[in-house]
This record gives C-alpha cells, structure tokens and sequence, in this order.
C-alpha cells in the first residue's frame, strides 16, 4: 500500500472511532430487506450477493427462482467472482463475471473466476440449460458490479471528506477528481462494508462498456490447452474405489439373474452392487456395478457379470419400423393442437398444393467425457464432485435416496468435457451414492462410453408433414403442419401416446403465421427415454420450416431469400412485428455476406435457412460441393442475432460449436434401436464431424441493444436445412430424411 493513502485510511480510520458511522450490524436490517445484499466473509473482504428472477424451465411465466452469485474484493485488490451457473465448454464463467467486473470498472487480470458449488440458499437454483444463464443473470450481474463500484465510490468519498460526485472509478482504482488522487479498491474493503448497498445502482451506457461485447480471452483458456483443466472424471479423493457400471439394455427391463462369482474373483474387486431402479424421471433405471481398486480392474471385472435380464414389453422397439409408422401417422388427420383461419377453404381454393415429409433419428449427447462423478458417502455427510448441469436436482434426489437433508448434500460442481443436456440428468451420480453408501468408501464411476450411448436419454425420433397452398394471385395462404415425435413429457407421463400441446410452441408461434394454419399431433408411444439435446425440438422444426421453405420457392420459381421475405411478410401480427423483423435482418446479413446468387462452378451449390428459437435469430449460408455421393462442406456463413453480445469470441465459439454439431447431425449420427436395445457403441458407429471435414464458418454479429437472448442453441437448428437446400441447389437431390449418410450400426 502507498504510504499515502496508509496514511489517509489510518486518518479516516481515527477519525471514525469517535464518530457516529454506522456499524454493520445496524446495516443488517437493509440488507436482508433490499435485493442487494453485503456481509462480511471470512479472511476478511467485501462480499455482494444478489438475488435475481430466474428461468422457469416449466413455464417462464409463470415461475420464479432466486439464484445468487458473489463478488469477493479481497483486501489485497484481488477479486473473486463466482459463477453460479455450470460450465460445460460454453463460456458461462467467462461471459457472468466479465459483466461484473465491467460494470465494476473492474481490472480482469486481478479477477479470479471459481464455480460455486451447489448451493440453492446462497446462489438459488443452478440448473444450467435452455439458453437462459446470460438471459436471466445478465442484468443481475451487471447490478451486482455497479453496486459494488458504487459502494467503493462512497468509501472513498468518505476517506477523503468530499462529495461522491468528485470521485469516479478507473480500473480497480477510486480517483478524486479534485485532486488526481487515487485508492485502490482493495485499499477500501472495511470502509465499503460498512455501506448501505444500494438498491438501483447506475448501469453504464453502451458506450462506456469494457469487457461487455469485447473479445476477452476465457478465462481458463490456458488451463483447458494445456491439460490443467480438472473435469469431473480427473478428480481424485482419498480411500477412493473404482465402479464400472452395467444397465438392462431394454428401458423397462429388470435384473432377472446375476451370478457375480466371476467378477468377484477377480484380483481387486471390492464388491458387486445391485442398484435398484431410483423412481425420478431423471435417476437410474438399475444396474450392477462393480467396485475396484482401480478403475482398469472395475472395468474389466464387469464384463465378468453373468447377468439375465428380463426385457419387459419394450423389446419391440424397432427404430426402422417406428420411423414408418410415424410417416403414416403425420400422412393422415390427426389430434389438432393450433388453429387459425379456415385452412380447408384455403386448400380447397388453392392454385397449387406443395406436400412434403421429413423425418429424423435419435440422437445421443455423446460428449467427449462421458458420465463422470466422485461421491463420498459416510454416517455423516454426502459429498459430490461431479461433472453436471443441476447441482440441485442431485441434492435433491440423494436427499431422498440416502434418506439425509438437502443442505447435507454437498455438491461440487466440476468443469464438464461437455454436456449438451445430458448431464441435466444426474442418474450417474445418484447411482454412485448408492454404491458409496454400500461399500462404505468415496466411489468414482465412470460410465463406458457404451453404456453412455446405449443408456441416455435420447434427442427424439420424428416426423413431419407439410402441406401449404398457393392461391391464384401466388400467396402461400394455408399451411398445415402435422407432427409425430415421443416427447420428453414422457419421462413426466409415462403412457404419453403423443406429443402434447405445450410441446408445439415453436410451430404455433413461428413468425410466418399464414393467415390459415393448423397444427396437429400424430401418434407416437415412447419406448426410450427422451430428453434435453442441444436445441431441443428446434432441430426438426428447423429442418422441416427450412427446408419447406425452400420447396416452395422451387415450386414459385424464386429463390430462397425471397420467398422466405414473403412469408415473413405475410405476419399480421403485431406481436410478433419485431420477431420479424429480426429473422430478415439476420437472413439478410447472411444472404449478403455469402454472397446470395453469385454463380458458382459446376457441382456446387449455396442454401440458406432461418430460425427462431430460444428468443433469437440465426440464419445460415451452407456452400457446399456434391460429386455423386460424395458431399463436402466448404463454407458456412452464420449470422446472429441474440441482443447485446458479451463476448464475441464465446459466441464465435458456439456458433462454431454449433455448425460441428448441426453437421454431425445432418450427415451421420443417429441412433438405432433393435429388439429395443440401442446397437451403436462407441464413435466408430455414431460419428461425430472430424477436424479434416470442417468447414470454413465466418460468424455475423449483429450489433444490437436489446437484452441478450438464447445462444448456446439456437445455432443448430438452421444447418440441416441450409445444407440441403444446398445439396439440391448444387446436384437437384433433395434430402428430407437425417441423416443423410448414416452409419450402419
């Protein structure tokens, strides 16, 4: 510290003595009242939290969380921010804490990013999911850090006996404009605790932002290219044993018999566990597992199981057959779920009718680390490391399972090797409590990477119908879309036949909105669990609206862009006047940067598609070269709009992240299910895009200052059907099933 300013605060801090200054305890009544809230921490600093609205997975309107995060201003300047969201390779505990130390006038290089562990009372609800965590924490954030400037502003307008209005903050310093003094920020940690916190800080202008729509550098970055990074499937605990798990191959099905003297002779075994089915939508559906020593002896010592299972009324499930049954079922009248106009006049008055089905597999999460976690189960405690997405629902399911208090749970929450929705659900923990708490010991398992392809919860299988009707004068003026898919509902509704009405959102409220349209919901038993993949239901809802789109502008004689203008244009609702407007901009950006109508060399072609989801706007340019069925991507323009951006290069990365996983989708992975069981294994038979087949991605920002929206997903939906509008504009193939190369498995 500067003897000067020693000097100052040691004045100051005389001078207090004898004076009237409130204490903290007399603050404590106007913390717990206001939203903001300041309490002194252990080792001495400046503590902010802040509770905030959160996202309703169920029903956004209607719910409402209250997670926290935390400012931590150490005396020595360094400053702590915690992230009370997961990160799974998407940037969150970058994007979070740059907006504080923005608002902050924070100095990054002294900022330390931690994840919080799971802890609902200090950070509310940490479920990490549907593109929310900057759309609901932005803002929040922002006033944590202004609050926290403010609050260091009035410190040192203390310290130096002068109004607030000559001081202003400057790169982790407090400058008093009168003089060209300065004190550090962490110089005024125990004048700022004794602070009223206030209640509606100050936001910066645009203008005035640091690090907010930067391209700040992650703050890992390092960690992550060097190996250093620890996921959960690196993390080590003393006493730790080793389980390699095994599941009924058929969802439904049950342990029938197991002989387990092989495995257990195995050298360093431990023990055999049988877990019983956990009754939660999202928990185990039973195994047997093996524990170890290490995990090469687990591993191997599972194959050893002699185990019969009985398959229960699933082992029907044949992905083949299923598929043409759904064809059949959007091909004919189904339950209707949106209506409006008269569509039948409309089809019946129609110059020319445009039909068209499109189907799509299962798809698996598949991320590089599959399901990972340590628990630590003793007479006393539960403890967690774990690579996951609801630090929540975990403490929520072993509070039941191990018969504890939820507070008891403690949930650390690990950097995941990628997660895409899979690790929402936890059943991979829950299962490794219950072998902790059999053998006594901390327990790592790790699911084999077949297990995790033949035991997940699987993107939906689908299919859809379109039909629209050009009338005389060349307008699209009906539009009906009928759809079969097994919903997630089902894990909630076991014996759900079709897709329910909440699950169509994004059909009924796509701007098109033809003034004649109609949804519908065919028939589709679930026989697997369905779950949360990246982008959700916007994966074949994008296709069909893409690709449909580009059918009919074939069938009308004009290109793409234009026809989409049209149907855009023929949204009357005022409602939606923005949505439109943005889904045009970001389709014109696109359309231009990829240069929309340039000829191209014989056996190349351009296609492009739009879509909304997740409250944004992402359209795409693919360029592709066919030479019979040889299909190779060379371009992909990206254009987004999600409002204001917090780091250009996280959302390059996602868009980028997005185009790996839009492609992979589009030309290879599905997942097959025969006699009920899945029959992919490993990537051999579910690849995903290779480095060599990447293509060139050129991503478009728009510049925008309305609050940010969804982007982790909202990039996957519009590849498939850019690509083959592509196909079709460079060879007159039309793809309308994905994948378009499968690997047979």
């Amino acid at each position: 510290m500067h003897p000067h300013i020693k000097k100052e605060l040691e004045q100051f801090y005389q001078s207090q003595q004898a004076s009237t200054t409130p204490t903290k305890d007399s603050n404590s009544g106007i913390s717990r009242r206001s939203f903001l809230k300041l309490s002194s921490v252990a080792g001495g600093g400046l503590l902010i939290g802040v509770n905030v609205p959160a996202l309703a997975f169920a029903d956004s309107k209607t719910d409402t969380f209250n997670p926290n995060a935390f400012i931590h201003l150490h005396s020595n300047g360094d400053l702590t921010i915690y992230c009370g969201r997961c990160e799974m390779g998407q940037g969150i505990s970058t994007a979070l804490p740059s907006a504080v130390a923005d608002e902050m006038e924070a100095d990054w290089s002294r900022v330390t990013v931690k994840q919080a562990d799971g802890d609902q009372d200090k950070y509310g609800p940490q479920a990490t999911g549907g593109s929310a965590s900057i759309r609901v924490m932005y803002e929040p954030m922002r006033k944590a850090g202004a609050a926290a400037k403010e609050m260091l502003m009035l410190a040192a307008a203390k310290v130096w006996s002068t109004d607030v209005a000559n001081v202003e903050a400057d790169n982790h310093f407090i400058v008093n404009k009168d003089n060209g003094k300065t004190l550090a920020y962490g110089d005024l940690v125990d004048v700022a605790q004794n602070i009223e916190v206030p209640q509606e800080p100050t936001l910066k202008s645009k203008d005035q932002y640091r690090y907010i729509g930067s391209d700040l550098q992650r703050h890992d970055l390092d960690m992550v290219v060097t190996g250093q990074r620890t996921y959960g499937a690196d993390t080590k605990v003393a006493g730790l044993k080793y389980a390699a798990i095994v599941h009924c191959p058929v969802l439904g099905g049950k342990l029938k018999r197991l002989d387990k003297s092989k495995a257990m002779a195995v050298k360093g075994v431990v023990d055999v566990v049988e877990i019983t089915p956990i009754q939660h939508p999202y928990s185990s559906v039973g195994g047997v597992a093996v524990v170890a020593d290490n995990s090469w002896t687990a591993q191997q010592a599972v194959k050893q199981l002699d185990i019969e299972w009985e398959l229960g009324p699933n082992k029907v499930y044949n992905t083949e057959q299923y598929r043409q049954d759904l064809v059949s079922n959007v091909e004919k009248t189904a339950e209707k779920m949106g209506e409006r106009g008269d569509l039948q006049t409309a089809f019946n008055n129609a110059e020319t009718m445009v039909k068209a089905t499109y189907t799509g597999g299962h798809l698996s999460h598949a991320p590089m680390e599959p399901n990972a976690s340590v628990v630590s189960v003793t007479d006393n405690s539960c403890e967690v490391w774990a690579s996951t997405q609801a630090p929540d629902d975990i403490q929520t399911v072993l509070a039941s399972v191990l018969g504890r208090e939820k507070k008891d749970i403690i949930v650390h929450v690990m950097i995941s090797g990628g997660a895409f929705g899979r690790k929402f659900k936890c059943d991979y923990v829950h299962e490794a409590a219950v072998i902790s708490n059999k053998v006594k010991a901390p327990v790592q398992l790790i699911w084999s990477r077949e297990e995790d392809m033949r035991t997940g919860f699987y993107h939906s299988i689908s299919a859809q119908h379109l039909e629209a009707s050009i009338n005389k004068d060349g307008d699209v003026d009906g539009w009906l879309q009928r759809v079969a898919f097994p919903s997630i509902s089902s894990l909630f509704q076991p014996g759900l036949e079709r897709a329910p009405e909440r699950a169509f959102g994004d059909v009924n409220s796509h701007p098109f909105n033809i003034s004649n349209f109609r949804s519908e919901s065919g028939l589709a038993p679930a026989h697997t669990r369905i779950g949360w993949y990246r982008a959700v239901y916007a994966i074949f809802y994008g296709f069909a609206y893409g690709s449909f789109a580009d059918e009919l502008a074939i069938t009308k004689g004009i290109d793409t862009v234009a026809m989409l203008h049209q149907l855009y244009d023929a949204n009357k609702n005022p409602e939606q006047e923005e949505q439109v407007k943005r889904s045009k901009d970001v389709l014109d950006l696109v359309a231009k940067q990829a240069g929309w109508g340039k000829e191209l060399p014989e056996g190349e072609g351009l296609g492009i598609a739009v879509h909304y989801s997740f409250q944004s706007y992402v359209a795409m340019a693919v360029h592709v070269k066919v030479d019979g069925d040889n299909i190779k991507v060379l371009n992909v323009d990206c254009a987004i709009d999600c409002g204001q951006i917090l780091n250009t290069d996280g959302a390059t990365a996602q868009m980028e992240g997005a185009v790996v996983m839009g492609m992979s989708l589009s030309l290879y992975t599905e997942i097959s299910f025969k006699d009920g069981a899945v029959v992919n294994s490993n990537f051999h038979d579910y690849p995903v895009l290779r480095i060599n087949e990447m293509p060139n991605v050129r991503v478009h920002i728009v510049d925008s200052d309305a609050s940010p929206t969804g982007l982790g997903e909202p990039g996957v939906a519009p590849f498939a059907p850019a690509l083959t509008n592509a196909i079709y504009a460079a060879s007159g193939k039309r793809y309308r099933d994905l994948p378009i190369k499968p690997i047979n498995a």
